[in-house]
């Protein structure tokens, strides 16, 4: 069974997304390029997902579901302004529990943004959407759907200035305990 994929995808025409639109590709942050995780090797090369990722844009920006079925995949996804985001699993994947990831991801960054779910604040906002996404979903398994636990464990307030040394710190903490959990099953 494949895993599911979750990827905060800025609109085509700048940004991150350029490179789906055809434009240069932006740069890479930690070998990883910028937006989005692939859990499994469904598409190895960079082409195959940006072939991938351009016809699920193209599929689903001209409609108003939010579920799609393309390539043997189930696809929920949600539009924000000038954004989309998008979760991905295999075809055999539950609709309703990829809904509730992309539903955590989207409620959890909206608060995290104070309610500006658009590219330029996320892109801004990258290193906090990624901690918001590694708390939600960990090498594929989903771990947490509840939008306020995630919120809670990222530790985002709406009078905070982003991201504290605290609160990474605390990320660190739960990462080392989850670590250490999973090592000793």
């Amino acid at each position: 069974m494949q895993r599911p994929e979750a990827w905060p995808r800025p609109h085509p025409g700048e940004g991150a997304a350029a490179a789906q639109a055809g434009g240069p590709a932006p740069p890479a942050r930690a070998g990883e390029p910028s937006g989005l995780r692939y859990y499994d090797d469904t598409f190895p090369s960079m082409k195959e997902q940006m072939v991938f990722e351009k016809n699920v844009f193209n599929k689903t920006s001209r409609t108003e579901s939010e579920i799609a079925f393309f390539g043997g995949m189930t696809i929920v996804y949600k539009n924000s302004i000038d954004l989309f985001l998008y979760v991905v699993g295999s075809s055999y994947e539950n609709e309703l529990m990829l809904m509730s990831v992309l539903t955590c991801l989207f409620e959890s960054l909206n608060h995290m943004l104070r309610k500006n779910v658009e590219k330029r604040w996320l892109l801004e906002n990258m290193d906090g959407a990624f901690l918001v996404l590694d708390e939600i979903v960990d090498g594929g398994v989903i771990l947490e759907s509840d939008p306020q636990q995630v919120i809670q464990k990222v530790n985002f307030r709406v009078d905070d200035g982003g991201l504290t040394e605290q609160s990474v710190a605390q990320v660190l903490q739960s990462a080392k305990e989850q670590i250490k959990w999973s090592l000793l099953k």
